[in-house]
């Protein structure tokens, strides 16, 4: 597992790219794009998330991977399939076609709702949550409201990167987050 964390770190070190000033000055914005882009990249960021949802015997632990939209999507579908898991997409309101359970929670600036299909996660699954961003962890926090809601149980978090700078931990708790790079 460690190796595999260590290839993750090493890819997204070489391939985010520092975007100053953006989306506001002050602001530096890691453009995770490039490291999509490169095969050999994205396959080591996908084995290190991965890494966070198997036992240290190399035993699958989560049943299921659930995505954040949207850019959990990209992330959580390659990871589910690494697990053998299948992968379960969390959407903004108005989304999901049938019967959702919904939670609204607070962002940094505003506030929003996220659904789940009330069927896409069975009683007792065990499941991974995987996004790209860690900031104040509302929608880390709300997404694993959502998966408990439906009776299953949350073994973790894997992210590309924390914020470490920001309360994500309080929303949390001691739900176990294995993050690939820590920003500042």
């Amino acid at each position: 597992m460690t190796d595999a964390l260590d290839r993750a770190r090493e890819a997204l070190a070489r391939l985010v790219v520092d975007v100053p000033d953006h989306p506001e000055p002050g602001v530096v914005f890691k453009d995770i794009t490039p490291v999509l882009a490169d095969p050999a990249g994205l396959s080591a960021v996908v084995a290190g998330l991965a890494s966070a949802g198997v036992h240290p015997d190399g035993a699958p632990r989560v049943d299921v991977v659930v995505g954040m939209e949207a850019r959990g999507f990209i992330l959580a579908a390659p990871v589910a399939l690494a697990l053998g898991a299948g992968f379960v997409p969390v959407r903004k309101a108005g989304k999901l076609p049938r019967e959702v359970h919904a939670v609204s929670y607070d962002l940094e600036y505003g506030s929003a709702t996220l659904e789940l299909h009330r069927d896409a996660v069975a009683p007792g699954d065990r499941v991974l949550l995987v996004d790209d961003v860690l900031a104040t962890g509302g929608t880390a926090r709300a997404t694993a409201d959502l998966v408990e809601a439906c009776g299953a149980t949350v073994v973790g978090v894997a992210v590309l990167m924390d914020l470490a700078f920001l309360p994500w931990r309080e929303a949390l708790g001691d739900v176990e987050v294995t993050s690939l790079l820590t920003v500042g």
